[in-house]
Protein backbone atom coordinates (compact mmCIF):
# COMPACT_ATOMS: atom_id res chain seq x y z
CA UNK A 1 0.00 0.00 0.00
CA UNK A 2 2.79 2.31 0.97
CA UNK A 3 4.60 1.59 -2.33
CA UNK A 4 1.43 2.33 -4.27
CA UNK A 5 1.06 5.70 -2.59
CA UNK A 6 4.69 6.60 -3.33
CA UNK A 7 4.28 5.62 -7.01
CA UNK A 8 1.11 7.71 -7.28
CA UNK A 9 2.85 10.76 -5.76
CA UNK A 10 5.83 10.30 -8.11
CA UNK A 11 3.47 10.10 -11.11
CA UNK A 12 1.67 13.32 -10.09
CA UNK A 13 4.95 15.23 -9.63
CA UNK A 14 6.29 14.04 -13.00
CA UNK A 15 3.07 14.97 -14.81
CA UNK A 16 3.04 18.41 -13.18
CA UNK A 17 6.66 19.02 -14.20
CA UNK A 18 5.97 18.08 -17.84
CA UNK A 19 2.86 20.24 -17.93
CA UNK A 20 4.76 23.17 -16.45
CA UNK A 21 7.50 22.77 -19.05
CA UNK A 22 5.00 22.80 -21.89
CA UNK A 23 3.09 25.81 -20.65
CA UNK A 24 6.29 27.80 -20.03
CA UNK A 25 7.37 27.40 -23.69
CA UNK A 26 5.67 30.31 -25.48
CA UNK A 27 6.13 29.77 -29.25
CA UNK A 28 5.28 33.37 -30.17
CA UNK A 29 7.71 34.79 -27.63
CA UNK A 30 10.41 32.40 -28.77
CA UNK A 31 9.76 33.22 -32.42
CA UNK A 32 10.34 36.93 -31.72
CA UNK A 33 13.50 36.03 -29.81
CA UNK A 34 14.76 33.89 -32.71
CA UNK A 35 14.04 36.71 -35.16
CA UNK A 36 15.95 39.21 -32.99
CA UNK A 37 18.88 36.81 -32.74
CA UNK A 38 18.96 36.50 -36.53
CA UNK A 39 18.89 40.28 -37.02
CA UNK A 40 21.66 40.69 -34.43
CA UNK A 41 23.89 38.34 -36.41
CA UNK A 42 23.53 35.39 -34.03
CA UNK A 43 22.18 33.17 -36.77
CA UNK A 44 23.25 29.76 -35.46
CA UNK A 45 21.42 30.49 -32.21
CA UNK A 46 18.39 31.69 -34.17
CA UNK A 47 18.33 28.47 -36.20
CA UNK A 48 18.64 26.32 -33.08
CA UNK A 49 15.75 28.10 -31.37
CA UNK A 50 13.66 28.00 -34.56
CA UNK A 51 14.14 24.25 -34.89
CA UNK A 52 13.10 23.79 -31.28
CA UNK A 53 9.88 25.73 -31.96
CA UNK A 54 8.87 23.75 -35.06
CA UNK A 55 9.68 20.50 -33.32
CA UNK A 56 6.95 21.34 -30.80
CA UNK A 57 4.72 23.32 -33.19
CA UNK A 58 5.29 21.97 -36.74
CA UNK A 59 2.46 24.07 -38.16
CA UNK A 60 4.12 27.41 -37.27
CA UNK A 61 4.78 28.64 -40.83
CA UNK A 62 6.43 31.94 -39.81
CA UNK A 63 9.17 29.97 -38.08
CA UNK A 64 9.75 27.80 -41.16
CA UNK A 65 10.03 31.04 -43.20
CA UNK A 66 12.49 32.49 -40.69
CA UNK A 67 14.60 29.34 -40.90
CA UNK A 68 14.54 29.63 -44.69
CA UNK A 69 15.57 33.28 -44.71
CA UNK A 70 18.39 32.82 -42.18
CA UNK A 71 19.82 29.93 -44.19
CA UNK A 72 19.52 32.02 -47.35
CA UNK A 73 21.44 34.89 -45.68
CA UNK A 74 24.15 32.38 -44.85
CA UNK A 75 24.32 31.26 -48.49
CA UNK A 76 22.83 27.81 -47.79
CA UNK A 77 20.28 28.13 -50.57
CA UNK A 78 19.38 24.44 -50.88
CA UNK A 79 18.75 24.14 -47.14
CA UNK A 80 16.67 27.31 -47.26
CA UNK A 81 14.56 25.82 -50.05
CA UNK A 82 13.71 22.83 -47.84
CA UNK A 83 12.38 25.12 -45.11
CA UNK A 84 10.37 27.25 -47.55
CA UNK A 85 8.80 24.10 -48.97
CA UNK A 86 7.75 23.11 -45.44
CA UNK A 87 6.28 26.59 -44.90
CA UNK A 88 4.20 26.28 -48.09
CA UNK A 89 3.13 22.74 -47.16
CA UNK A 90 1.67 23.86 -43.81
CA UNK A 91 0.29 27.19 -45.14
CA UNK A 92 -0.18 27.02 -48.93
CA UNK A 93 -2.17 30.28 -48.92
CA UNK A 94 0.51 32.28 -47.05
CA UNK A 95 2.23 34.52 -49.58
CA UNK A 96 5.23 35.40 -47.40
CA UNK A 97 6.50 31.85 -47.88
CA UNK A 98 6.53 32.23 -51.67
CA UNK A 99 8.17 35.67 -51.47
CA UNK A 100 10.93 34.38 -49.22
CA UNK A 101 11.38 31.32 -51.42
CA UNK A 102 11.77 33.48 -54.53
CA UNK A 103 14.30 35.77 -52.84
CA UNK A 104 16.33 32.73 -51.87
CA UNK A 105 16.30 31.35 -55.42
CA UNK A 106 17.26 34.75 -56.87
CA UNK A 107 20.28 34.95 -54.55
CA UNK A 108 21.21 31.41 -55.51
CA UNK A 109 20.75 32.22 -59.23
CA UNK A 110 18.31 29.32 -59.60
CA UNK A 111 16.04 31.09 -62.06
CA UNK A 112 14.36 28.04 -63.60
CA UNK A 113 13.29 26.83 -60.18
CA UNK A 114 12.19 30.38 -59.33
CA UNK A 115 9.88 30.29 -62.37
CA UNK A 116 8.32 27.07 -61.06
CA UNK A 117 7.71 28.62 -57.63
CA UNK A 118 6.28 31.76 -59.23
CA UNK A 119 3.90 29.64 -61.33
CA UNK A 120 2.71 27.89 -58.17
CA UNK A 121 2.18 31.23 -56.44
CA UNK A 122 0.24 32.71 -59.37
CA UNK A 123 -1.95 29.60 -59.50
CA UNK A 124 -2.60 29.94 -55.77
CA UNK A 125 -3.32 33.68 -55.63
CA UNK A 126 -4.27 34.67 -59.19
CA UNK A 127 -5.42 38.28 -59.42
CA UNK A 128 -5.18 38.62 -55.64
CA UNK A 129 -1.39 38.50 -55.72
CA UNK A 130 0.19 41.27 -53.67
CA UNK A 131 2.47 43.97 -55.14
CA UNK A 132 5.38 42.20 -53.44
CA UNK A 133 4.83 39.02 -55.42
CA UNK A 134 4.26 40.96 -58.65
CA UNK A 135 7.50 42.86 -58.02
CA UNK A 136 9.37 39.57 -57.74
CA UNK A 137 7.91 38.53 -61.09
CA UNK A 138 9.49 41.66 -62.56
CA UNK A 139 12.78 40.83 -60.83
CA UNK A 140 12.80 37.36 -62.39
CA UNK A 141 12.50 38.95 -65.85
CA UNK A 142 15.34 41.30 -64.89
CA UNK A 143 17.65 38.49 -63.82
CA UNK A 144 16.94 36.76 -67.13
CA UNK A 145 17.81 40.04 -68.92
CA UNK A 146 14.23 40.39 -70.19
CA UNK A 147 14.32 44.09 -69.43
CA UNK A 148 11.29 45.24 -71.42
CA UNK A 149 9.00 42.77 -69.62
CA UNK A 150 10.52 43.68 -66.25
CA UNK A 151 10.04 47.40 -66.90
CA UNK A 152 6.42 46.98 -68.00
CA UNK A 153 5.52 45.25 -64.71
CA UNK A 154 7.50 47.71 -62.58
CA UNK A 155 5.91 50.79 -64.16
CA UNK A 156 2.42 49.37 -63.61
CA UNK A 157 3.28 48.86 -59.93
CA UNK A 158 4.51 52.46 -59.69
CA UNK A 159 1.31 53.80 -61.26
CA UNK A 160 -0.67 51.84 -58.65
CA UNK A 161 1.46 53.52 -55.93
CA UNK A 162 2.79 50.18 -54.69
CA UNK A 163 4.70 50.59 -51.43
CA UNK A 164 7.94 48.88 -52.47
CA UNK A 165 11.24 50.17 -51.16
CA UNK A 166 13.58 51.16 -53.99
CA UNK A 167 11.02 50.82 -56.78
CA UNK A 168 12.02 54.11 -58.42
CA UNK A 169 15.70 53.16 -58.29
CA UNK A 170 14.86 49.82 -59.87
CA UNK A 171 12.85 51.45 -62.66
CA UNK A 172 15.68 53.92 -63.36
CA UNK A 173 18.10 51.03 -63.68
CA UNK A 174 15.74 49.24 -66.08
CA UNK A 175 15.46 52.41 -68.18
CA UNK A 176 19.23 52.31 -68.63
CA UNK A 177 18.93 48.78 -70.06
CA UNK A 178 15.93 49.43 -72.31
CA UNK A 179 16.73 52.78 -73.87
CA UNK A 180 17.64 52.07 -77.45
CA UNK A 181 17.88 55.00 -79.86
CA UNK A 182 16.98 58.68 -79.58
CA UNK A 183 17.86 62.12 -80.88
CA UNK A 184 17.52 65.31 -78.91
CA UNK A 185 18.17 69.03 -78.78
CA UNK A 186 18.75 71.53 -75.97
CA UNK A 187 18.80 75.33 -76.18
CA UNK A 188 20.33 77.48 -73.42
CA UNK A 189 20.12 81.24 -73.04
CA UNK A 190 22.18 83.12 -70.45
CA UNK A 191 21.68 86.80 -69.68
CA UNK A 192 23.83 88.96 -67.39
CA UNK A 193 23.67 92.26 -65.60
CA UNK A 194 26.13 94.85 -66.86
CA UNK A 195 28.03 94.91 -70.11
CA UNK A 196 28.42 91.19 -70.71
CA UNK A 197 26.68 90.07 -73.88
CA UNK A 198 24.15 87.23 -73.61
CA UNK A 199 25.30 83.67 -74.26
CA UNK A 200 23.46 81.24 -76.51
CA UNK A 201 24.24 77.52 -76.46
CA UNK A 202 22.77 74.81 -78.69
CA UNK A 203 23.30 71.10 -78.19
CA UNK A 204 22.38 68.24 -80.52
CA UNK A 205 22.81 64.61 -79.54
CA UNK A 206 22.06 61.08 -80.71
CA UNK A 207 21.88 58.00 -78.50
CA UNK A 208 21.92 54.29 -79.23
CA UNK A 209 22.97 50.99 -77.64
CA UNK A 210 26.19 49.29 -78.70
CA UNK A 211 26.62 45.89 -77.10
CA UNK A 212 28.88 45.81 -74.05
CA UNK A 213 29.32 49.62 -74.23
CA UNK A 214 25.69 50.03 -73.23
CA UNK A 215 24.11 53.37 -74.03
CA UNK A 216 26.39 55.54 -76.21
CA UNK A 217 25.70 59.24 -76.78
CA UNK A 218 27.34 61.47 -79.43
CA UNK A 219 26.87 65.18 -78.74
CA UNK A 220 27.82 68.47 -80.40
CA UNK A 221 27.52 71.69 -78.40
CA UNK A 222 27.77 75.02 -80.22
CA UNK A 223 27.95 78.25 -78.23
CA UNK A 224 28.28 82.00 -78.59
CA UNK A 225 30.11 83.46 -75.58
CA UNK A 226 32.39 86.46 -74.99
CA UNK A 227 31.65 87.64 -78.55
CA UNK A 228 33.12 84.42 -79.97
CA UNK A 229 31.80 81.16 -81.36
CA UNK A 230 32.91 77.63 -80.71
CA UNK A 231 31.84 73.99 -80.81
CA UNK A 232 32.59 71.06 -78.52
CA UNK A 233 32.27 67.42 -79.62
CA UNK A 234 31.78 64.64 -77.08
CA UNK A 235 31.00 60.95 -76.70
CA UNK A 236 29.50 59.41 -73.56
CA UNK A 237 29.19 55.69 -72.84
CA UNK A 238 27.55 53.78 -69.99
CA UNK A 239 28.95 50.22 -70.05
CA UNK A 240 27.39 47.72 -67.65
CA UNK A 241 29.74 46.17 -65.09
CA UNK A 242 27.24 43.81 -63.50
CA UNK A 243 23.73 43.67 -62.09
CA UNK A 244 24.25 46.42 -59.53
CA UNK A 245 26.86 48.73 -61.01
CA UNK A 246 27.91 50.39 -64.25
CA UNK A 247 30.45 52.89 -65.54
CA UNK A 248 30.35 56.30 -67.20
CA UNK A 249 33.02 57.29 -69.73
CA UNK A 250 33.28 60.70 -71.42
CA UNK A 251 35.69 62.12 -73.98
CA UNK A 252 35.58 65.36 -75.96
CA UNK A 253 37.49 68.13 -77.70
CA UNK A 254 36.94 71.69 -78.92
CA UNK A 255 38.65 74.54 -80.76
CA UNK A 256 36.89 77.21 -78.67
CA UNK A 257 38.68 79.15 -75.93
CA UNK A 258 35.75 78.83 -73.53
CA UNK A 259 35.58 75.01 -73.86
CA UNK A 260 38.43 72.67 -72.91
CA UNK A 261 40.86 71.77 -75.69
CA UNK A 262 40.06 68.21 -74.72
CA UNK A 263 38.31 66.55 -71.81
CA UNK A 264 38.06 63.10 -70.31
CA UNK A 265 35.99 61.72 -67.47
CA UNK A 266 34.94 58.46 -65.90
CA UNK A 267 32.80 57.32 -62.97
CA UNK A 268 31.59 54.07 -61.46
CA UNK A 269 28.04 53.85 -60.12
CA UNK A 270 26.79 51.36 -57.54
CA UNK A 271 23.19 50.51 -56.67
CA UNK A 272 23.18 49.79 -52.93
CA UNK A 273 20.65 48.23 -50.55
CA UNK A 274 17.84 50.36 -49.12
CA UNK A 275 17.52 52.28 -52.44
CA UNK A 276 20.86 54.07 -52.01
CA UNK A 277 23.27 54.69 -54.86
CA UNK A 278 26.88 55.87 -54.88
CA UNK A 279 29.38 56.98 -57.50
CA UNK A 280 32.99 58.09 -57.57
CA UNK A 281 34.87 59.47 -60.54
CA UNK A 282 37.51 61.65 -62.14
CA UNK A 283 37.41 64.53 -64.66
CA UNK A 284 40.33 65.86 -66.72
CA UNK A 285 39.98 69.28 -68.42
CA UNK A 286 42.69 70.84 -70.63
CA UNK A 287 42.55 74.61 -71.02
CA UNK A 288 45.82 76.58 -70.96
CA UNK A 289 46.55 74.37 -67.97
CA UNK A 290 45.25 70.95 -67.00
CA UNK A 291 42.60 70.72 -64.29
CA UNK A 292 42.10 67.48 -62.37
CA UNK A 293 38.77 67.02 -60.62
CA UNK A 294 37.67 64.26 -58.26
CA UNK A 295 33.93 63.80 -57.90
CA UNK A 296 31.63 61.64 -55.79
CA UNK A 297 27.97 61.55 -54.87
CA UNK A 298 25.49 59.63 -52.77
CA UNK A 299 21.81 59.36 -53.68
CA UNK A 300 18.70 57.94 -52.08
CA UNK A 301 15.26 57.04 -53.42
CA UNK A 302 12.53 57.46 -50.83
CA UNK A 303 8.86 57.37 -51.79
CA UNK A 304 8.41 59.62 -54.84
CA UNK A 305 11.65 61.49 -54.10
CA UNK A 306 15.22 61.16 -55.29
CA UNK A 307 17.80 63.03 -53.22
CA UNK A 308 21.42 63.44 -54.28
CA UNK A 309 24.45 65.12 -52.71
CA UNK A 310 27.56 65.60 -54.87
CA UNK A 311 31.01 66.95 -54.03
CA UNK A 312 33.84 67.92 -56.41
CA UNK A 313 37.45 68.47 -55.38
CA UNK A 314 40.16 70.21 -57.42
CA UNK A 315 43.52 69.27 -55.86
CA UNK A 316 46.41 71.75 -55.90
CA UNK A 317 49.58 72.59 -53.99
CA UNK A 318 47.73 75.05 -51.75
CA UNK A 319 45.01 72.58 -50.75
CA UNK A 320 42.68 72.90 -53.72
CA UNK A 321 39.01 73.82 -53.79
CA UNK A 322 35.72 72.07 -53.15
CA UNK A 323 32.39 72.54 -54.86
CA UNK A 324 29.15 70.72 -54.33
CA UNK A 325 25.47 70.57 -55.04
CA UNK A 326 22.35 69.04 -53.60
CA UNK A 327 19.49 68.03 -55.87
CA UNK A 328 15.99 66.78 -55.20
CA UNK A 329 13.51 65.33 -57.69
CA UNK A 330 9.86 64.61 -57.09
CA UNK A 331 8.49 61.99 -59.49
CA UNK A 332 4.90 62.00 -60.70
CA UNK A 333 3.25 59.23 -62.72
CA UNK A 334 6.48 57.63 -63.96
CA UNK A 335 10.26 57.58 -63.72
CA UNK A 336 10.54 60.13 -66.57
CA UNK A 337 8.20 62.78 -65.14
CA UNK A 338 9.62 64.88 -62.34
CA UNK A 339 10.02 68.31 -60.79
CA UNK A 340 13.60 69.19 -59.84
CA UNK A 341 15.21 71.71 -57.47
CA UNK A 342 18.97 72.14 -57.14
CA UNK A 343 21.34 74.30 -55.08
CA UNK A 344 25.07 74.39 -55.69
CA UNK A 345 28.27 76.17 -54.80
CA UNK A 346 31.23 76.27 -57.15
CA UNK A 347 31.10 74.95 -60.72
CA UNK A 348 30.61 71.30 -61.64
CA UNK A 349 32.68 69.89 -64.54
CA UNK A 350 29.51 68.31 -65.96
CA UNK A 351 27.62 71.63 -66.27
CA UNK A 352 28.44 72.64 -69.82
CA UNK A 353 26.33 75.80 -69.69
CA UNK A 354 28.64 77.17 -66.96
CA UNK A 355 31.94 79.03 -67.32
CA UNK A 356 34.52 76.33 -66.54
CA UNK A 357 37.57 78.43 -67.40
CA UNK A 358 37.23 81.52 -65.19
CA UNK A 359 38.83 81.25 -61.77
CA UNK A 360 35.82 82.13 -59.64
CA UNK A 361 36.30 83.11 -56.01
CA UNK A 362 32.79 82.06 -55.13
CA UNK A 363 29.82 80.83 -57.10
CA UNK A 364 26.29 80.03 -55.98
CA UNK A 365 23.43 78.69 -58.05
CA UNK A 366 19.80 77.74 -57.69
CA UNK A 367 17.84 75.87 -60.33
CA UNK A 368 14.29 74.66 -60.93
CA UNK A 369 13.28 72.23 -63.64
CA UNK A 370 10.51 70.06 -65.00
CA UNK A 371 10.65 67.03 -67.29
CA UNK A 372 7.74 65.11 -68.79
CA UNK A 373 7.34 62.19 -71.17
CA UNK A 374 4.54 63.47 -73.43
CA UNK A 375 4.16 60.24 -75.40
CA UNK A 376 6.11 56.97 -75.42
CA UNK A 377 8.40 58.62 -77.99
CA UNK A 378 8.47 62.35 -77.17
CA UNK A 379 9.91 63.94 -74.04
CA UNK A 380 10.35 67.60 -73.12
CA UNK A 381 12.07 69.49 -70.33
CA UNK A 382 12.70 73.05 -69.16
CA UNK A 383 14.98 74.52 -66.50
CA UNK A 384 15.35 77.97 -64.93
CA UNK A 385 18.52 78.84 -63.04
CA UNK A 386 20.11 81.82 -61.34
CA UNK A 387 23.80 81.97 -60.44
CA UNK A 388 25.86 84.57 -58.59
CA UNK A 389 29.57 84.39 -59.46
CA UNK A 390 32.37 86.38 -57.82
CA UNK A 391 35.05 87.00 -60.47
CA UNK A 392 37.32 89.09 -58.22
CA UNK A 393 36.89 90.86 -54.86
CA UNK A 394 33.82 93.08 -55.21
CA UNK A 395 33.24 92.09 -58.85
CA UNK A 396 30.13 89.91 -59.25
CA UNK A 397 28.42 88.42 -62.29
CA UNK A 398 24.73 87.58 -61.76
CA UNK A 399 23.41 85.22 -64.41
CA UNK A 400 19.90 84.09 -65.39
CA UNK A 401 19.82 80.82 -67.37
CA UNK A 402 16.88 79.37 -69.29
CA UNK A 403 17.20 75.90 -70.78
CA UNK A 404 14.64 73.99 -72.84
CA UNK A 405 14.95 70.73 -74.72
CA UNK A 406 13.20 67.80 -76.31
CA UNK A 407 13.98 64.19 -77.20
CA UNK A 408 12.51 61.79 -79.74
CA UNK A 409 12.91 58.04 -79.24
CA UNK A 410 12.77 55.32 -81.87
Amino acid sequence: MKNSILFFVFFIVLFAHQTSGQTSFDPDKNFLEARDLALDGKRDEAIALGLEIVERYPGYSDVWILLGRVNAWEGRYDSASVYFEKAIAVSPDYEDAYNGYLDNLFWGEQYDKAQQVLDRAEEQFGSNASPGLTYRKSRLHYYREEYEEALDIAEKLYKKKADIDGLLSYISNLKRHTRNSAVGMTVDSDSFQGEISPWQTYSLYARTRLGFMGSVIARATHSHRFDAYGTQYEIDAYPSLGKNFYAYINGGFSNASFFPDYRFGTSIYWSLPKAFEFDIGYRHLKFSEITHILTASVGKYTGNWWLNLRANHVPSSNGGSISGNIQARYYFKGAEDYLMVQFSTGVSPDEEDRDLQSQLLDSYRGRLGYQQLWTPRWMGYAFLGYSYDELSPGNYRPNLNISIGTEFRF
